[in-house]
């Protein structure tokens, strides 16, 4: 049987990304359909209309995941090269031709791909299905390797559980998962439920630990992720915000800003340098996954109901 999907990995490794952004092409004879053409890399853009090419293919659809500047930028390069449409969520705010939705066909040649709205990492996020392969395409939902930021303004705690309850109950027949990073995931429901599992057992740690007293975000950080290194730790800020912000939506958690300045410690967590960790690049995607546009200039105290 001929491998209809080839990745094309681009060339931007970091904390965030891993080895990179994976970009693939869905074959369909003469014609291929492009996911997630990733950074706006001239090299890379040449790659993946070079991947299509060596199998007698042009690129007749572009099909984007989400707008984060590690998965997007590259469609309008490729759309220039190769003049086929880009395929995007109608919250999408990176230009695209064609708004998708639930349900819709992707097609190219004799090749398609069934559209999923995934939200949760990011509102205007989708899955595409590739059915005549018994595969899909998460990008940032689910990936090769890790778990995912859910960090909001753009990420959703309950919309990205739910987002994993659905893929758990329809993916009985999927063989693999394509992650935006990482390794194919050729046990895609032992995987979807590693992901579900850790979701319900981080919420527990953090429900458990406000038992004690109410805290601060960095001091739940340093309770629950002494072990991760402290360089994630503004990442994991991130993540514990959106638990708090579910949890005080359904009313189980209060918060109170406190009438002080942050420390130098919680600065460090809250409002990160991120230029000191990662290159210019890689600190544009770490701003854009975990919503770090704003600075923080004061700091909340969480308790339970």
């Amino acid at each position: 049987m001929v491998n209809r999907v080839v990745r094309v990995l681009a060339p931007n490794p970091s904390p965030m990304t891993l080895e990179g952004t994976n970009s693939y092409v869905i074959l369909g004879g003469s014609e291929a359909i492009a996911i997630d053409p990733g950074p706006a890399d001239p090299a890379h853009i040449d790659a993946i209309v070079a991947a299509a090419a060596r199998h007698g293919a042009k690129i007749a659809a572009i099909a984007v995941t989400h707008g984060h500047p590690d998965h997007a930028p590259g469609a309008a390069p490729l759309h220039a090269r190769t003049g086929a449409p880009v395929y995007a969520h109608a919250l999408a705010r990176f230009p695209h031709d064609v708004t998708s939705a639930e349900g819709d066909l992707i097609v190219a040649g004799n090749a398609a791909l069934r559209v999923i709205e995934a939200p949760g990492h990011a509102r205007e996020h989708l899955i595409f299905a590739f059915d005549d392969d018994a595969s899909i395409f998460t990008g940032d939902v689910v990936v090769g390797r890790g778990t995912i930021v859910i960090a909001p303004p753009g990420g959703d705690m309950r919309d990205y559980q739910e987002t994993l309850e659905r893929l758990r109950r329809e993916c009985a027949n999927v063989r693999v998962i394509y992650g935006g990073h990482g390794a194919p995931i050729d046990a895609p429901l032992a995987k979807i439920d590693e992901y579900i599992a850790h979701r319900i057992s981080r919420e527990r740690e953090l429900l458990e630990l406000l038992t004690g007293g109410e805290r601060t975000i960095p001091e739940i950080v340093e309770s629950i992720y002494w072990d991760v290194p402290k360089a994630l730790w503004p990442a994991a800020a991130r993540q514990v915000f959106a638990y708090l912000i579910a949890l005080e939506r359904e009313r189980r958690v209060w918060v109170r800003t406190l009438d002080r300045v942050l420390t130098s410690s919680e600065a460090a967590i809250l409002n990160p340098d991120l230029s000191a960790i990662v290159d210019p690049e890689s600190a544009a995607v770490a701003r854009a996954e975990l919503g770090f546009e704003r600075t923080v200039d004061t700091i909340d105290s969480y308790g339970l109901r």
